[in-house]
């Protein structure tokens, strides 16, 4: 029996997470045939970029790409459904009524900020531009609140072109 390129392989199912139940994304290593954690936290909101970032980047590399998300619930593990509509911002869990942020939360959203703010000002180094001006520097706030990353990279892309050399 021949097999198809469109169907996907047969795998084991994810085995549960050791430890203690916490937000882990697991992905399956086609050469190993085997499940690793790539991610975890006991937030929901890393692992859920993670899962976006490292499935990206595994499509670049044209590798096949199986996950598999767990958590806690009722203090048990349990695994979640893993698509992008499964896992898109509306089907994260609200934040605690009482205004408190989620554990991690504010981490990750400081981190991301930095990340963003690296990219562009690379970028801006890039197009010759080292000596910010306080508009520019409000300018770079603005991009960085109001952008995301993946937008940023294309913006520090393009710096980088034109501040490359005239042919």
């Amino acid at each position: 029996m021949e097999s198809d390129p469109d169907r996907p392989t047969r795998r084991s199912p994810s085995p549960q997470p050791p430890g203690e139940p916490r937000w882990v994304a697991m992905f399956h290593d086609p050469v190993s045939g085997s499940w690793r954690p790539g991610a975890e936290s006991p937030d929901r909101t890393p692992v859920l970029y993670a899962i976006g970032e490292m499935t990206q980047v595994k499509r670049a590399r044209g590798d096949e790409v199986a996950v598999a998300l767990w958590g806690p619930q009722d203090g048990e593990w349990q695994r979640f459904d893993p698509s992008p509509a499964a896992i898109a911002p509306e089907a994260a869990p609200p934040p605690p009524g009482d205004g408190a942020a989620r554990p991690g939360h504010a981490r990750l959203a400081e981190r991301m900020e930095d990340r963003r703010q690296q990219v562009l000002m690379a970028g801006l180094s890039r197009a010759g531009l080292y000596d910010l001006a306080p508009d520019d520097e409000r300018a770079v706030r603005t991009l960085v609140d109001q952008v995301d990353e993946a937008t940023l990279r294309r913006v520090a892309h393009w710096m980088a072109l034109a501040g490359g050399p005239v042919e």
